[in-house]
């Protein structure tokens, strides 16, 4: 069965976000399981497309979805992620904000916390007006949500994008900055300040010319 059904407000309209979306952007994950609670792996941070249902724990992936499509929910700094290279299978994800957390790129799944902006930044999120690293539209899938609930220029069914980001990312065209964002969640000079901070006095200060100590008579 397809995760985008033809159903819209005409006849033969592909819909623009598939229903179980905003499902799992109200799905609280990390829970522990209730079945699994004694296991190692027992948080439950696993949603399944097809059965569009509460979270779930890697245990109950195993017994219970073991031939569905599964997105796996991974957190930095008390917030969810997903990876791209799991959500683009399903989702189209252009114009949504990316980051390199733990060597893997991610994008998050609802607005955040807005921090104080820094100086220049000319990018931010058309929903919530959080400063973004790159030019697209969006911080977040909830905030893409609402833009094309809002607007209805923008689509998450999949129609080949993705296969292009897929492709700039195998060039190499994720920047130093992701990569600060990555390190340095929530510090805005790390991540906007793209001039270098002047040397200190003491770096620019030259040696004077060394004079030999007088001789004692």
């Amino acid at each position: 069965m397809s995760i985008f059904p033809t159903m819209g407000f005409q006849q033969d309209t592909v819909v623009l976000i598939p229903p179980w979306l905003e499902q799992l952007l109200h799905t609280p994950f990390f829970n522990v399981c209730r079945i699994h609670a004694d296991a190692a792996r027992s948080e439950c941070n696993m949603f399944c497309i097809d059965c569009n249902g509460e979270a779930f724990c890697f245990y109950c992936r195993s017994s219970r979805h073991k031939d569905h499509q599964v997105i796996q929910i991974r957190r930095s700094s008390y917030h969810d992620v997903v990876r791209v290279s799991e959500i683009q299978k399903v989702l189209d994800i252009s114009g949504v904000q990316t980051y390199v957390i733990n060597s893997a790129r991610v994008l998050f799944l609802n607005v955040r916390p807005q921090p104080k902006s820094g100086k220049g930044v000319a990018q931010i999120c058309e929903i919530c007006g959080r400063s973004l690293l790159d030019p697209v539209r969006f911080c977040s899938l909830g905030c893409k949500l609402e833009g094309i609930k809002k607007n209805g220029d923008a689509s998450f069914a999949l129609d080949g994008r993705n296969e292009e980001l897929t492709m700039d990312t195998s060039r190499g065209s994720v920047s130093s900055r992701q990569q600060e964002e990555g390190l340095r969640e929530g510090s805005t000079q790390d991540m906007y300040s793209s001039t270098p901070s002047p040397p200190s006095s003491n770096a620019r200060r030259r040696k004077g010319i060394p004079h030999r100590a007088p001789f004692g008579s």
